[in-house]
């Protein structure tokens, strides 16, 4: 188990160069449970951390379970309805096409299951049974929930909702539009392992992202060399975040159709996509499915490319990407 960890714990890594007309900015910090590496060219010091340190506090206020009063919890909590406010909104609405395009393999209600599992902001030492899962299932289900002239309604009692398969994603496209209004034209944004791009770099020539995946021996190394100017890159897997029960390890992504945590031969999924919101929406939904389906979903549609790693049936590891995908990557 361990090696799966370690195998892809940094998926995405950067691989940046100096320009020669400006200097390049280097801002690191915490947030939303997890870090923030952004490097940017400019003249001078435009964006500051202090800058990027507020606009992810007040995301947080908009969308964080862990954030008292935020507005998530308010909807949590509320027996009806609440007033969202334009970053909730811009999220549940990005969430409605997912879950509609997915049929409904991406699902927001299915935070009582995550919290059920032991995943969610409360603390909890046993598993569900059979019972209660099923008690819980009749609280999941985006049928469930409307949007509608900037107010989130439940049209059932007991609906809760959980926005970390996506909101890491807009808070990564926020960053990338502070850095746009501060006038910055190249850099790389990343929070949590998802990553936003725009370039070239000042010297004319393109980002690039270092990607990994299995060697020959299945031992971790950088598989692939992305290349691009714009787009986000964001992956999910459920090598980071799962229990342990006994020899069986369960995972953190949780079937919002069978209340129950994944089990496919998915390890995990890197997205790459024209926005962050959306390959953040899409990895999730991806991991959701058998490789053969998740390789066909991306095929018919347009940016939206993927690279897979996943568990053959002998066990070994491999990996797989769409023909979109290839064509970013250095030959």
């Amino acid at each position: 188990m361990m090696y799966k960890i370690l195998f892809l714990c940094l998926p995405l890594i950067f691989i940046f160069f100096p320009g020669e007309e400006m200097k390049p900015f280097k801002l690191k910090g915490l947030a939303q449970g997890t870090d923030y590496t952004i490097m940017y060219y400019a003249k001078d010091s435009v964006a500051t951390k202090s800058g990027i340190d507020s606009l992810l506090a007040i995301i947080d206020q908009s969308m964080s379970l862990y954030r008292k009063g935020s507005l998530i919890n308010q909807f949590n909590a509320a027996e009806k309805q609440i007033k969202t406010d334009r970053f909730l909104n811009d999220v549940l609405k990005r969430s409605f096409e997912i879950n509609a395009d997915t049929r409904g393999i991406f699902d927001i209600t299915v935070a009582p299951l995550v919290q059920a599992w032991g995943f969610g902001p409360k603390a909890t030492t046993t598993e569900p049974g059979e019972t209660e899962i099923k008690s819980i299932l009749k609280c999941v289900g985006m049928q469930n929930l409307e949007l509608k002239k900037g107010i989130i309604r439940k049209t059932k009692p007991g609906i809760q909702i959980d926005l970390n398969g996506i909101a890491q994603g807009y808070s990564v496209d926020l960053i990338a539009d502070y850095l746009t209004k501060k006038g910055i034209k190249s850099y790389v944004a990343e929070l949590g392992g998802e990553i936003r791009i725009a370039g070239p770099k000042p010297d004319g020539t393109p980002m690039k992202i270092g990607i990994e995946g299995p060697d020959e021996h299945d031992e971790p190394a950088i598989r692939h060399i992305a290349v691009l100017n714009q787009g986000a890159i964001t992956t999910s897997g459920n090598y980071r975040k799962f229990h342990q029960s006994g020899k069986k390890r369960i995972a953190h992504l949780i079937n919002a159709q069978t209340g129950y945590p994944l089990e496919n031969e998915m390890i995990s999924v890197t997205v790459y996509a024209a926005d962050a919101i959306t390959a953040d929406g899409y990895d999730n939904a991806l991991m959701g499915m058998h490789l053969n389906e998740a390789l066909k979903f991306v095929e018919v549609r347009k940016n939206l490319e993927a690279y897979f790693v996943y568990h053959r049936k002998d066990g070994s590891i491999a990996d797989t990407l769409s023909t979109g995908f290839r064509k970013i990557l250095k030959n």
